[in-house]
């Protein structure tokens, strides 16, 4: 081809690779400046982006003056029955065996009736409060003065698994979001090195309801994942080494361990997950000494053991727990949470017999932890939660034989209660209709609940944002919520 065709000069018109880079920027010093640069992570980012994070458990200040610095959290699965339980309606009984007029939405629709159900159980007055408990209750009817029953709680919705995703993940029925205790331990860290920030205490029955998600770190970094205890005894496998292992070639082993890690991580910043396990690895070894010590309750007098119950047979596996979760707490552990096995609150038969069961099992415990927490003096740092995703109908299910009679689900109206951590004790907040189906005053949804709590912890709801894909997460995820200031001592404006 020749030079003059209009395709070579079209080509000799084009600089070479060798001109371009000697006659822009900076030549190949300019090109290997910004490798250098972008190698050391010095490069400017664009606007918009967002720098790799670190995450950690190292306490950290909340931006708001806090009243709770740790909460336990015992979930009743199921859907305890308030109405039998802490919101007495005497039209209920008084209307008892005829037709309900207002609507109902069933779970079960084969076994349902219209018939109104008036609670079997009686209601008295407690406390120099006055909050009526029913008598399935007593040992919570001895600390009414110390609690804060909200009877106005509503999701929305009558399933379990939509209920529970609702309150220990901010939506309703979704999957993959992180639990409550994912993001106090994310928005606080620990108080401690030596246990993990989020323990799980499960029941021998075996995982409630929706299992593992209860304690789901979600999107979050597995740093912030609930950690399961045995519900037996050793409650942590393999917490000691090998003999031949133990002392100082342990010692000097981590150490290695240690060094390695921390290189290896450094050639691989924002690597959220090498991050997570190189603090499991670390956590491990601490625990060695101090989770048997948490955990050893024999240390605890025979008075605290008949306190919560544990010379009863009934009350024996509900009570160690209790008391575990105090001791966890007493040490530094954020947030522990205790779960029963399956759904024992969920009375769709036999609701006299099954519901004083399960009260049996529960009450002298729960309240047991309160008694305890307050005489320690912890009781105003520690938040204790109880109640479960939902509540039952007014209306009776298997309608007939008085032994088979029992609740289907509802999520429109029902009750919890709440002692400590900065939460006004002796008083009930909102109320249920007459029949007990529906909040009237002053509903509760679970965001309101969980940016109370936040509150509560010295944290923003709005505020505390976990960066997911390039979008802000938040537990309550902008729904419209509100801080619950009514319920909380010496209330002051929201932050």
């Amino acid at each position: 081809m020749n030079d003059s065709t209009p395709a070579r000069q079209a080509l000799g018109s084009l600089p070479s690779r060798r001109n371009f880079l000697a006659q822009n920027a900076m030549g190949v010093g300019g090109v290997a400046l910004a490798w250098l640069l972008q190698q050391e992570h010095l490069l400017a980012k664009p606007a918009g982006v967002r720098p790799l994070r670190s995450f950690d458990l190292k306490p950290k200040s909340p931006p708001h003056p806090a009243r709770a610095t740790a909460m336990i959290s015992l979930f009743q699965h199921g859907g305890p029955a308030h109405m039998d339980l802490m919101d007495p309606k005497p039209e209920l009984t008084r209307y008892h065996d005829t037709e309900y007029q207002g609507d109902i939405v069933y779970s079960f629709v084969k076994r349902a009736s219209k018939k109104l159900f008036g609670s079997p159980f009686k209601f008295q007055k407690h406390g120099q409060c006055g909050t009526e408990i029913s008598e399935l209750l007593p040992h919570l009817a001895e600390i009414v003065d110390d609690v804060c029953v909200v009877r106005s709680m509503h999701t929305g919705f009558n399933g379990h698994e939509v209920s529970i995703r609702y309150f220990n993940a901010g939506i309703p029925a979704v999957t993959g979001r992180p639990s409550l205790g994912s993001w106090l331990t994310y928005g606080l860290g620990a108080e401690t090195a030596n246990l993990p920030a989020y323990l799980v205490l499960s029941d021998p029955g075996g995982h409630p309801v929706d299992g593992v998600h209860n304690w789901s770190n979600g999107f979050m970094s597995s740093l912030f994942q609930g950690t399961v205890l045995r519900p037996k005894e050793p409650r942590i496998l393999n917490l000691d080494a090998p003999l031949h292992l133990q002392g100082k070639l342990q010692s000097e082993n981590l150490a290695l361990l240690r060094k390695l890690n921390l290189r290896h991580l450094e050639q691989r910043p924002g690597e959220t997950d090498l991050e997570s396990r190189i603090a499991s690895y670390e956590l491990a070894a601490s625990m060695q000494t101090a989770a048997k010590e948490a955990l050893d309750i024999s240390r605890e007098t025979k008075e605290t053991h008949a306190l919560y119950g544990l010379d009863d047979p009934k009350t024996r596996e509900y009570g160690t727990r209790c008391l575990i979760a105090r001791r966890l707490v007493e040490r530094g552990v954020r947030f522990v949470q205790l779960f029963h096995g399956g759904q024992p609150w969920d009375n769709h038969t036999n609701l006299r017999g099954a519901l004083a069961g399960v009260c049996q099992k529960t009450d002298k415990p729960a309240a047991a932890l309160v008694k305890d927490l307050k005489r320690r003096g912890m009781l105003d740092s520690t938040l204790v939660h109880w109640g479960g995703e939902i509540g039952r109908l007014p209306v009776t299910e298997n309608h007939g034989d008085p032994k088979k009679a029992g609740r289907d689900h509802n999520g429109q109206g029902f009750s919890i209660w709440m002692a400590g951590g900065g939460v006004q004790g002796g008083m009930t907040y909102g109320e249920t209709d007459a029949f007990g189906h529906r909040a009237m005053v002053n509903k509760v949804t679970p965001n309101d609940y969980q940016a109370t709590l936040l509150h509560l912890f010295g944290l923003n709801h709005e505020d505390l944002v976990y960066y997911h894909n390039g979008q802000e997460q938040r537990l309550t995820n902008n729904r419209p919520c509100r801080v619950v200031q009514d319920i909380l001592k010496h209330a002051t404006p929201e932050s």
